[in-house]
């Protein structure tokens, strides 16, 4: 869940080379990532607030309702130590599953999430292009910063994935940086930041249907625009 950097501009869409490269990279950069809210945060903790309060809005839309997904199970993918499960999706759902790649971030989650951590029953240390969901598990998948950290086909995968484990009224949320035009490539957490068109293009490969599509306005201009997607 670190925040992103600039990195370069591609033109069009940029098909990504050496997968295993891509996938080992990101892997040893995230390994250094101290197991800290500041480093979820990519050293930018004073927009953590930000994040949280447009996270929990968005989500207000999609549950606790008729005809709205139910409040008992959600997974948090990429969760690092549990930063949005702690202060999003744990106050709303009696349980949560956690899944992140880094071994350190889960071994940490417990004493971040203090009592929330009774809630969570289960801690999952995978990628995320290696990871089944349940059939028919969750009522929310929430999918923050992490996006970028999968290839075109192993994010359609994922997200095909994510549909057979959704609810009855079952939503998937994505949550992450979106390029402004094209690709950018950031070298330095090897990630792609897709356009919002691209990730449209992959979305309509999975069988979801994008329900919702909202860009958070009060992100620093500095910052690559940060959207929220949900898909049912």
């Amino acid at each position: 869940c670190s925040s992103k950097g600039w990195g370069r501009v591609a033109e069009g869409h940029e098909v990504i080379r050496g997968e295993m490269q891509f996938y080992a990279k990101a892997k040893r950069f995230y390994e250094e990532v101290p197991a800290t809210e500041e480093g979820m945060m990519g050293d930018f903790v004073e927009l953590n607030s930000l994040d949280v309060e447009a996270s929990r809005a968005f989500l207000k839309k999609f549950v606790g309702g008729p005809g709205k997904a139910d409040t008992e199970f959600a997974l948090d993918c990429g969760c690092g130590i549990g930063r949005v499960s702690r202060q999003v999706l744990l106050p709303v759902f009696s349980s949560v599953d956690m899944v992140d790649m880094i071994d350190n971030f889960l071994f940490a989650a417990p004493s971040y999430l203090g009592m929330g951590a009774s809630q969570v029953k289960n801690y999952h240390c995978s990628t995320l292009q290696e990871f089944t969901p349940a059939t028919g598990m969750y009522d929310v998948i929430w999918i923050q910063w992490v996006t970028g950290h999968l290839t075109d086909r192993d994010l359609m995968e994922f997200l095909a994935k994510c549909k057979n484990s959704l609810k009855d009224n079952g939503v998937v949320i994505i949550k992450d940086n979106v390029a402004r035009k094209g690709c950018i490539l950031d070298q330095m957490d090897s990630s792609m930041i897709r356009e919002i068109e691209i990730l449209r293009k992959i979305i309509a490969k999975t069988g979801l249907e994008i329900v919702c599509v909202e860009k958070q306005l009060d992100i620093p201009e500095q910052f690559i625009p940060l959207w929220m997607i949900a898909l049912k």
